[in-house]
């Protein structure tokens, strides 16, 4: 099935269908993006996750993403987010032994360096590699960027050409060597600059999260016809590089918009209306074989559960072939982040 196809069929009749029953129960899942952390606004730790995983969707393993939480209090400034690492070790391991839970947890780790440190930046490769027990498989640099510095986080500085910059591609070329992946959170506006470096290091894994930085508050509110047309072109661009893939979700952002567009109880029927011509791009320009679903929990749980993440996901592939969903729901996932566990036990 070409991929145009794919979207012909599998979105065209979600008019038709019936209103938020559980989709396909027994769909096999890697949630490919998920953080946890104890912060004075939201505490959400492993017992906070697993009552979201029992919500009825088959989530067989999970990849945790770096959130700044975690850290080691004490020690070189450069490596205290090897702590994050080892925390996420402790919760792999604590699944791992628990035989009432029935995902496998951080089954595959992303943490934080620095990459502006240049080539120092391998020391820290290498300690949180250590620190991962085989479980750690790349680094998020954080990189968003926009003149608007009420859309930043202030956790993350970034400059408008960082990723070009001789220090950070520096850094960015010890990734491979280290048989290290990049997960790029950007904004949309950033994603010609991304092109530029996928191709200047195309040894390197890229994984683009939240369907490359769909912006749609601030100067960007009530544009989302002109940011979908920049950011479709560049999308378009991007899949050219063949070692990017896409992680789709993110919707739940307050960054994106659509929080404002669509009401906080519409159904996951409705979100997948409004979530189609972004999908729908990032398949039909990578493929199913990379792109990969998230729930990006709990940064979008303040208007979307988790149930009706995955529920909208089942929407968006209603028609498409148990080959494409695999692929969207946990092949691409297990692929890309050598999810060993799951790949030896069969998922």
């Amino acid at each position: 099935m070409e991929k145009k196809q794919i979207h012909e069929k599998a979105l065209g009749d979600i008019d038709h269908l019936e209103q938020d029953p559980l989709l396909y129960p027994s769909q096999p899942i890697i949630d490919a993006h998920h953080h946890l952390y104890d912060r004075k606004e939201l505490r959400y730790l492993l017992p906070d996750f697993q009552k979201d995983l029992k919500t009825g969707h088959n989530i067989r393993a999970t990849v945790f993403v770096q959130a700044r939480s975690m850290y080691r209090e004490t020690g070189p400034e450069h490596l205290r987010s090897v702590g994050e690492t080892e925390f996420a070790v402790t919760v792999a391991d604590q699944c791992a032994c628990d035989t009432e839970i029935k995902t496998s947890v951080c089954d595959a780790i992303v943490g934080y360096a620095d990459l502006q440190l240049g080539k120092r930046v391998a020391e820290v490769l290498e300690a949180h590699i250590d620190s991962g027990k085989g479980r750690f498989r790349g680094i998020r640099h954080i990189v968003a960027w926009d003149a608007d510095k009420s859309l930043l986080n202030p956790a993350y500085p970034t400059s408008r050409d960082m990723m070009d910059s001789a220090k950070f591609r520096a850094g960015f070329s010890e990734l491979a060597r280290a048989g290290l992946s990049f997960d790029a959170w950007l904004f949309f506006h950033q994603l010609n600059d991304l092109v530029k470096l996928a191709r200047a290091f195309p040894e390197t894994s890229i994984i683009v999260n939240h369907c490359g930085g769909i912006l749609g508050i601030g100067k960007y509110t009530n544009r989302h016809p002109e940011v979908f047309a920049q950011w479709k072109k560049a999308i378009v661009e991007l899949s050219g590089c063949d070692n990017v893939s896409m992680k789709i979700g993110g919707f739940g952002l307050e960054l994106t918009g659509f929080s404002r567009q669509q009401d906080g109880n519409a159904s996951s029927q409705e979100l997948a209306r409004g979530w189609k011509p972004w999908v729908e791009t990032c398949i039909e320009a990578f493929g199913t074989s990379r792109c990969m679903f998230e729930s990006n929990f709990p940064a979008d749980r303040a208007w979307i559960s988790y149930d009706k993440v995955w529920n909208t996901m089942k929407w968006l592939t209603a028609g498409a072939s148990v080959d494409e969903k695999d692929d969207l729901f946990w092949r691409s996932a297990s692929r890309l982040y050598r999810l060993q566990n799951v790949i030896q036990t069969g998922i």
